[in-house]
């Protein structure tokens, strides 16, 4: 089977350094242009490109997924499959072109959880389980008919980038099991209209207002928001008129004072009120500043 891959950031490439892994053909690499990032605005490459160069994969980074020439530069590999992982959304002449049509990766239980931010979601809503679907790319976002799925479990404390790496390592097998049903002919793709239930949480794009925290809310949508925000975009308040990003926290007993009031003994506890307990920080980043456990911001800052 002739596949070509396409994907841009690490998530991506543990599914594809698992099919060659395993012996799939991968006849070529679809990912993001390069672009300028940083202070010295040096040309960044994606992670997958990292990946496809060590391996010697012809590679391919369209400015325009509907242009004619990487039209033509896609057929001419004659793919019998694409699989895409965090990619861009494609077009039909794309999704459409291999006879056995376009896999996609999804960190969800699907239909839950459809769209660019399923990871941070979950926890953010609170979930003890979520999990990885592969599914055929159809018109409409994340809603093409599954072909496997497997359930993970999220722990208490987990933040959105350990249950990243969990799903990271379970989205590529997944892959591979659909993969290898599929040159069996053996899968019949489920209609996701036949899955759906009565309520439906989606996963829009994350933006900067997403992150502020809320401090007059119950403490455990407070310390779902940090940890399913954590280590990016990263949840933030401010702190003497500076932005402070909290990683990590730990839930407490009311402190006194209105929400979003802190109290701190200057040395190892930081903590702030929420509308029905409080929540101490253990590990943050004050604006300006290197990320630190709050041991060793506390011993550099000075309050006012």
């Amino acid at each position: 089977m002739r596949i070509i891959f396409m994907g841009t950031p690490d998530f991506a490439v543990a599914s594809l350094a698992a099919l060659l892994r395993s012996g799939e053909e991968v006849v070529a690499v679809v990912t993001t242009p390069d672009k300028p990032a940083g202070r010295g605005q040096k040309m960044h490459e994606s992670a997958v490109k990292k990946y496809a160069v060590q391996q010697g994969l012809p590679i391919l980074q369209p400015e325009r997924l509907r242009s004619p020439e990487f039209i033509a530069e896609l057929q001419s590999y004659q793919a019998d499959l694409q699989v895409v992982v965090a990619f861009r959304m494609l077009p039909e002449v794309v999704w459409n072109m291999p006879s056995l049509g376009t896999v996609n990766v999804h960190a969800s239980l699907l239909p839950q959880y459809r769209g660019a931010a399923p990871i941070n979601h979950a926890i953010i809503q609170g979930e003890t389980h979520t999990g990885v679907t592969t599914f055929l790319l159809q018109h409409e976002i994340d809603t093409g008919h599954v072909l496997f799925s497997q359930r993970v479990e999220i722990g208490p404390r987990d933040t959105a980038g350990n249950l990243h790496d969990k799903l990271m390592v379970v989205g590529a097998e997944v892959l591979l099991k659909t993969i290898s049903e599929l040159k069996k002919d053996n899968i019949r793709p489920i209609p996701q209209t036949q899955l759906e239930t009565a309520v439906l949480k989606t996963a829009p794009k994350i933006f900067k207002e997403n992150c502020n925290i809320i401090w007059n809310k119950p403490t455990d949508q407070v310390y779902n928001q940090i940890r399913g925000l954590s280590p990016y975009p990263t949840a933030y308040t401010l702190l003497n008129g500076k932005v402070l990003k909290i990683f990590e926290t730990e839930k407490g007993q009311p402190i006194g004072g209105a929400p979003g009031a802190y109290t701190t003994d200057g040395k190892t506890f930081l903590s702030f009120a929420t509308q029905d307990g409080s929540l101490s920080v253990i590990s943050l980043q004050l604006e300006g500043k290197k990320r630190m456990q709050i041991d060793e911001f506390l011993r550099g800052y000075r309050f006012d």
